[in-house]
């Protein structure tokens, strides 16, 4: 366990997860949108070209990052999921209670 991250995620009035196993390099997509889950599936798994700050917010380098290589070219990714996907990632909302509340759901 000590190698995955979890971050909580929402597309409209759905609320999912996002499950990270930094050891096998695989996200595992929790969302009851079923195109939305699909757009991230393969957000994830593209190889992304990025513009990110450098020395300050006018002097930008271009990267290019595979988002499952590790946690933090995954939390790179994520910080530009919303804008290609239409998923937000709820960086706020505690993880656990989402996923407590998706397994409540289930036991209905």
């Amino acid at each position: 366990m000590e190698n995955n991250y979890s971050v909580a995620i929402s597309c409209r009035s759905d609320l999912g997860y996002i499950e990270y196993d930094a050891s096998a390099k695989s996200v595992n997509i929790v969302l009851a949108n079923e195109v939305a889950k699909q757009n991230v599936e393969e957000f994830l798994n593209t190889s992304l070209t990025l513009q990110i700050p450098h020395e300050t917010l006018h002097d930008f380098t271009t990267i290019t990052i595979n988002p499952l290589d590790n946690l933090d070219t995954l939390q790179l990714a994520l910080t530009r999921l919303w804008e290609t996907t239409g998923v937000h990632v709820d960086w706020s909302r505690p993880v656990d209670y989402v996923k407590n509340g998706i397994r409540s759901l289930k036991d209905l």
